[in-house]
């Protein structure tokens, strides 16, 4: 008997506060960010079936195929984890543009490990789809879980905020913002912390994020 196709959103994610807090021997900066995510998205659907495949559509899709896509590179982590993993076709429905600096490449991936949780019988919680979200990208643990969140280390540190909905606009001037190249224009020593004083309280409420960015 086949099985049903399987559909998830992949959420836009947008960071309340950003703070860089140093950079690794590796390369990678830390940071300690406040994110929610918006109810605008792309769309994922899963085909189960025997090979891994990706197909776009959309209004953004040039330039999103090929194997390093992060929807198969999630999928490929995952399938190291899991033994056996059953899989199938993606097909993304893309509405975020891209490098517009809302992580809409990790929450695809975040989507794509959601279904094969979901067709798989795995929990959002299990280290196995932890471990996977980690190995694909920094934001992709965030996304997985897609709630108000602080995001700490360089991503894989998370607490979640009890955060009302709150009303955004968001604005896409159309020039693409490559995370890389901003992080590198910082020109932070590797190996270093950050040094100037203790972090700022993230706010635990709306009202405390207002007051936060009001006396900024």
């Amino acid at each position: 008997m086949a099985v049903e196709a399987l559909t998830s959103d992949a959420f836009a994610k947008v960071n309340l506060t950003l703070r860089i807090t140093g950079r690794l021997a590796d390369g990678y900066h830390t940071l300690e960010s406040l994110v929610m995510f918006a109810l605008v998205a792309d769309q994922l659907t899963l085909q189960p079936g025997c090979d891994l495949s990706l197909s776009i559509a959309g209004t953004c899709p040039a330039g999103l195929g090929g194997e390093n896509n992060l929807i198969l590179r999630a999928a490929r982590a995952l399938a190291e984890q899991v033994a056996g993993l059953r899989a199938g076709h993606f097909i993304l429905n893309k509405r975020l543009p891209i490098a517009a600096g809302i992580g809409g490449g990790s929450a695809d991936a975040a989507a794509a490990l959601r279904l094969l949780a979901g067709l798989n019988g795995l929990a959002l919680h299990d280290p196995r789809l932890q471990a996977a979200a980690r190995a694909t990208g920094a934001d992709v643990p965030a996304c997985l879980l897609s709630e108000p969140l602080v995001m700490r280390g360089i991503g894989e540190i998370l607490s979640q905020r009890g955060l009302p909905d709150v009303p955004v606009v968001l604005v896409n001037p159309g020039i693409d913002v490559s995370t890389v190249e901003v992080f590198t224009a910082l020109d932070l020593p590797r190996d270093d912390r950050i040094r100037g004083g203790d972090a700022p309280d993230i706010p635990n409420t709306f009202g405390d994020l207002i007051a936060a960015l009001k006396g900024m």
